[in-house]
């Protein structure tokens, strides 16, 4: 397995080229929920058609990572459709697979074929003739992996449980113009895509640290990215002396530079993710208001106290 290490701005990722077993270790072989169907119109259920082609003319298929790799041996799904909708103007999904390599009974005629890998997926148009060799139906994914984490600063870990990544086609337009390509994606999970450049929005708690990184997909590729965030996590305490008891039922609300508030709570001591800049605290407690001009710095998590008098 070949190693490449890129370093840019915010962002750190590894280039693991896999071929053949390696492959299928390094993509993992769970599968993907929701997945897309490039080239395919929307499609009626198996059940709507039955549930297998019509037997007829056995037909081979594999499926490769790339043009020069061998065919992967399990995580994929095959489907094979009608090329002509049916009268709600879905195509009619004849047939399912599941595994590796697949066979299917045909009549002749034409058919289109869909095999994803995760999230990549390629489609074919198949005619069986009626007579004469039927050839080996070969599809190649043009695939790769993506594995994403984050740290906070230098080298600050993140914790899982604080962290999500949405990811998107790379084009100009912005978020809401993008194709979403999977959203809530975890950190240190294998997903697989079709080679390209993705948009990958990295969220660091529940306020303002956010982290937006192109990243590009390399077929036969895994890439793992690591994300840099500026930002830190920090503890919100009204006392009445420094290193005091935090006093509850304490109102919260926190402001930029600019006077905007970014998040408002109540709790004795709520615990807040913000990105790296200067801040203004304010604390309600019994008709008593206080604030505190504060600054958070990349990795560095602290107690931000406020004194009662």
């Amino acid at each position: 397995m070949n190693r490449l290490s890129i370093y840019l701005p915010g962002i750190f990722a590894l280039l693991l080229s896999v071929t053949g077993a390696s492959a299928q270790e390094a993509f993992g072989i769970a599968p993907d929920s929701e997945l897309k169907l490039p080239g395919l119109n929307q499609y009626a259920p198996a059940d709507s058609v039955g549930s297998s082609a019509v037997a007829g003319r056995t037909v081979q298929m594999e499926a490769a990572l790339t043009e020069e790799g061998g065919p992967l041996k399990y995580g994929l799904t095959w489907r094979v459709f009608h090329p002509i909708p049916g009268p709600d103007g879905k195509l009619p999904l004849l047939a399912t697979a599941e595994g590796g390599s697949a066979q299917f009974e045909f009549e002749p005629g034409d058919y289109f074929i869909h095999v994803a890998f995760g999230r990549a997926g390629v489609t074919k148009k198949l005619t069986v003739p009626r007579e004469g060799p039927v050839e080996k139906q070969r599809m190649v994914l043009e695939a790769g992996g993506l594995v994403l984490n984050a740290v906070s600063g230098i080298d600050a870990r993140i914790p899982s449980s604080q962290l999500r990544f949405n990811i998107y086609k790379a084009d100009d337009g912005i978020d809401e113009d993008q194709q979403l390509v999977v959203a809530d994606v975890k950190p240190d999970t294998i997903v697989r895509l079709n080679a390209g450049t993705y948009h990958i929005v990295s969220e660091y708690g529940a306020v303002n640290a956010v982290i937006r990184s192109d990243i590009r997909v390399e077929a036969g590729k895994l890439t793992e990215a690591v994300i840099q965030h500026r930002a830190a996590q920090l503890t919100l305490k009204l006392v009445s002396e420094p290193g005091g008891e935090a006093i509850a039922d304490t109102a919260w609300s926190i402001l930029t530079s600019g006077g905007d508030v970014v998040s408002e709570s109540v709790g004795a001591f709520p615990t807040i993710v913000l990105a790296e800049g200067e801040y203004t605290a304010i604390a309600r407690n019994k008709g008593t208001v206080l604030q505190r001009e504060f600054t958070v710095l990349a990795g560095q998590n602290s107690d931000v106290e406020v004194l009662l008098n």
